[in-house]
C-alpha cells in the first residue's frame, strides 16, 4: 500500500468513479486513465489524462486535460495486469500501476439551485475495499 503522495508521481493509473444522486441512486460510472503529474496535500493529486493524440490547426499537439483527485491514498490499489479501455474516449491502457476507486455523492439536487448557473456540490468518498476485477 502507498504511504506517501510522492510515490504516485509519474505512475499510470486507472481511475474508477461511481456517481450517486442525493437519494443514493447510481447516476453513472466512469473509467479514466492518466499519469500522476503532481501532488499537493491541500490541492490533491493532479493527473494528466490519456487522450487520443490530436493536433491543433497550427500543428501543435493538444495538451492532455488534467484531472484532480483528493489527496487520499486509502483507495489506491496495485492494478491487475491486463489491458483496460476508458469509458468515454476508449483509450487503451496496458498494465497500469494503480487502480483508484472513488464514490462521488451529489449533496444538492440541481433543482435546489436558487440562482441560474449555481453549481452542484459533490462529496467524494474513497472506496477502500480492494476492487474485484474479472
Amino acid at each position: 500500500m502507498l504511504k506517501n503522495l510522492e510515490d504516485t508521481i509519474n505512475k499510470h493509473c486507472l481511475i474508477a468513479l461511481s456517481y450517486f444522486s442525493v437519494d443514493n441512486k447510481p447516476l453513472k460510472q466512469t473509467l479514466l486513465a492518466g499519469t500522476v503529474k503532481s501532488v499537493d496535500k491541500e490541492m490533491g493529486i493532479t493527473l494528466s489524462l490519456f487522450v487520443e493524440e490530436k493536433t491543433q490547426a497550427n500543428g501543435d499537439k493538444k495538451e492532455s486535460p488534467e484531472f484532480i483527485l483528493p489527496a487520499n491514498l486509502s483507495c489506491w490499489f496495485n492494478a491487475p495486469k491486463g489491458s483496460f479501455t476508458t469509458s468515454n474516449t476508449e483509450i487503451k491502457i496496458e498494465n497500469p500501476d494503480f487502480l483508484v476507486t472513488w464514490d462521488i455523492y451529489q449533496t444538492k439536487k440541481p433543482k435546489d439551485a436558487k440562482e441560474e448557473g449555481e453549481q452542484q456540490w459533490w462529496e467524494w468518498h474513497p472506496r477502500t475495499a480492494p476492487p474485484q476485477v474479472n
